[in-house]
Formats: C-alpha cells, structure tokens, sequence
C-alpha cells in the first residue's frame, strides 16, 4: 500500500513505519518543551523563568537524539542535577508521600511535564527494547527532568500558598 503525503506534511518523519519509535521520541520531547514554555510562563520569578528557557533548549538538544548523537553534556545533565538538590531543599517537608496533581497552575503544568518527561523514559525503554542502543546520559537525563519538574511543581506550589494533598491508594 502506498501511503498519501501531503504537501504541507508537518514533519518529514510522521509516515515513519509505526515500530520506529525515533519521530515518537521527536514528537514527544516537541511537546515537553512546548509545555515547558507554558511553564516558563506562567511563573514571574526571573530566576526561575531563565532557568526554565535553559531547561527547554536542553530538551531540544535531545529531540534529534535518535536519530543523531546525545548532545547533552555532562556539566548540562550535573547543572540539572544541581537544579533538582536545590528545588528538594526547597520543598523539604512538603511531600512524604504521593500527592495530587493539583494546585496552582504553573504546578500543575510542572506536573504534566513531569508524566511526559515519565512517558519519555518509557519510550526510551522501548526502543532499547527492539534492539537500538540508548545512552544511559539520555536515560539519566529524561529522568532527572521528571524528578525536576515534580521538585518544582512542589516548589511552585509552596510559593502559591497551596497545600499538597497527600494521595493514599487503596491498592498500595
């Protein structure tokens, strides 16, 4: 069967065969910095907005990854490392346990941001899985980002006067 291509095709990739996950991983970490600059602004400390500007061009160096080579630096993923020590000091006490992903708005684009940079690590674990090579740098760094913009959803909350409301399961 011959597929349609459109000539405004969006993207060059999107007609990829559906088990090459690599336009998956493009679309996905598009998305994560697009949300990132949603983030970036909805906060009004300048710090914090400049921070997150470094966040998503980071993000954007890893969206050719697959295709390409791991552009991230070791100072890069150490600095975002650093970013998530200082964003648990900060939230110190405000979480013991599951909470919900709820309060004022920038936590909670920080916690949607959270599940995809989660969902990029999955997909990163799925294409390991048929067989193609992925950097433990990029696995490392999809992580942290997940951990930094749970810390930050947090913080962000924290700075809002918002309460976290702890989640108990009734499976767990």
């Amino acid at each position: 069967m011959e597929l349609y291509h459109s000539p405004w095709e969006a993207y060059p990739f999107l007609s990829d065969e559906p088990e090459d996950l690599r336009c998956d991983f493009e679309l996905l970490t598009d998305g994560i910095a697009s949300q990132t600059g949603l983030l970036q602004a909805q906060v009004t400390d300048e710090a914090l907005k400049a921070e997150l500007l470094q966040v998503c061009e980071l993000v954007y160096h890893a969206n050719p990854t697959l295709r390409t080579r791991f552009t991230v630096n070791p100072d890069e993923i150490c600095w975002l490392s650093a970013a998530c020590e200082r964003l648990r000091g900060q939230s110190e006490g405000r979480c013991s346990r599951f909470v919900l992903p709820q309060g004022c708005p920038a936590a909670c684009t920080a916690h949607i941001l959270r599940v995809q940079c989660k969902e990029l690590v999955r997909l990163l674990y799925r294409h390991a899985h048929q067989g193609h090579p992925v950097e433990s740098s990029l696995l490392d760094f999809a992580n942290l980002l997940s951990g930094y913009f749970f810390l930050l959803a947090l913080v962000l909350n924290a700075q809002a006067g918002q309460e976290e409301v702890e989640f108990v399961s009734r499976n767990y």
